[in-house]
């Protein structure tokens, strides 16, 4: 069976395990406002979906989009998900030969896409202690220069939780700037931060800001997202998109009520997550070898360092599978540091945090005693 058969056959087994409890992939598993599901249902009873909707999504999404993410004066362009939004800028702004400059760890797949432009890829290691686990601009100024195309930065960082102040990402996108790079700002977790910075603010002339509706508002398997620039690079992206007729209706009819209902219940969405965040945080204190080199994270998950107690985090991943919850292996991330940790997504009821913490002693046990190989996507 070929690579990309195993991994589809693997989620499918995961999507079709009744009951499982996803603490692995940081999608939102609270129930949304009312108004969220009311849109989609009222939506599908009119048969909103017979038509396509506007190329670069409803004109109330568009502008909602843009106030959310603290750009009002910026333009958005609705997609199939973040990462579509991804795919299309590295595909209209990465070169052959040219480098792309982010982090390590980062999110894999906008890396996939500036080799597939033919771009170098540079991946900075911030899994350090000494940097708070965050690149410095120490580091991306001695890393950039004449040759450097793009430079991608998650922020907050997926997995590692950290989030840039406001004096970081003016001096990164100052550092862009002066070597004339475009700055993919991936904002997909900040809705969790505590304090997020657009670096677009700053460095409106090639910026590219990313924005999800798959964490903060659930809607992973609906598929929406949306790209945020200036008009010139969003005219560019729109010339030849990959889907030129229109994301999900049903998706946007959500989206649309979860920005105007949000200020009525995501401040709650958060303290269930740092309540989620408090109740790892302890279980892995009781466990001799286990860490969390990122607390509280700016996002919606944590990282547990196992490398201390015994474990291989590939172990400690099928341990869980065995009970029904699903938890990350640190290599889907990175294959420096990946043999690290384990990473644990904490926007889901309590009950499967809870559940995951009270397992935790006995989960570590078993990956001790059975180490064996596993394979994981």
């Amino acid at each position: 069976m070929r690579s990309f058969e195993q991994r589809n056959a693997y989620f499918d087994r995961l999507c079709n395990t009744p009951g499982l409890m996803w603490l692995g992939q940081n999608t939102n598993h609270f129930d949304p406002h009312p108004a969220v599901i009311a849109a989609v249902t009222d939506a599908l009873t009119r048969g909103d979906y017979h038509a396509y909707a506007p190329p670069a999504g409803f004109e109330e999404l568009r502008q909602l989009i843009v106030r959310d993410a603290g750009v009002p004066d910026a333009c958005a362009f609705v997609t199939d998900g973040a990462v579509e939004a991804l795919y299309n800028v590295c595909r209209n702004i990465c070169e052959p030969g040219k480098d792309f400059v982010t982090t390590d760890p980062s999110w894999a797949w906008p890396m996939a896409f500036a080799r597939q432009a033919g771009a170098n890829v540079i991946e900075l290691p911030i899994y350090d202690a000494a940097q708070g686990y965050k690149l410095t601009a120490a580091q991306l100024r001695a890393a950039v220069g004449p040759n450097t195309g793009v430079i991608y930065l998650v922020d907050p960082n997926n997995p590692l939780g950290t989030c840039h102040t406001e004096a970081e990402i003016r001096e990164i996108a100052d550092i862009a700037r002066s070597v004339g790079a475009y700055l993919i700002h991936d904002a997909t977790y900040s809705q969790f931060a505590d304090d997020f910075t657009p670096a677009l603010r700053f460095y409106p002339e090639k910026t590219v800001m990313t924005y999800s509706f798959s964490k903060w508002l659930g809607l992973a398997g609906m598929r929406l997202g949306a790209v945020i620039s200036n008009p010139d690079i969003i005219e560019r992206l729109a010339s030849a998109p990959p889907n030129n007729l229109g994301s999900n209706v049903l998706s946007q009819r959500a989206a649309i009520a979860g920005l105007q209902t949000k200020a009525e219940w995501f401040p709650e969405i958060k303290q269930r997550l740092r309540r989620n965040q408090a109740a790892l945080a302890d279980a892995v204190a009781r466990v001799d070898g286990l860490h969390l080199p990122v607390y509280p994270s700016q996002a919606n998950l944590l990282i547990v360092e196992t490398g201390n107690a015994g474990v291989r985090p590939e172990a400690l991943v099928a341990a869980y599978q065995t009970e029904g919850v699903m938890i990350r292996q640190g290599t889907y991330h990175t294959k420096r540091f990946g043999d690290r940790f384990v990473k644990i997504s904490l926007t889901v009821p309590e009950a499967w945090a809870d559940r995951c913490c009270e397992l935790l002693p006995a989960m570590v046990e078993h990956a001790r005693k059975h180490p064996e190989p596993v394979a994981l996507f």
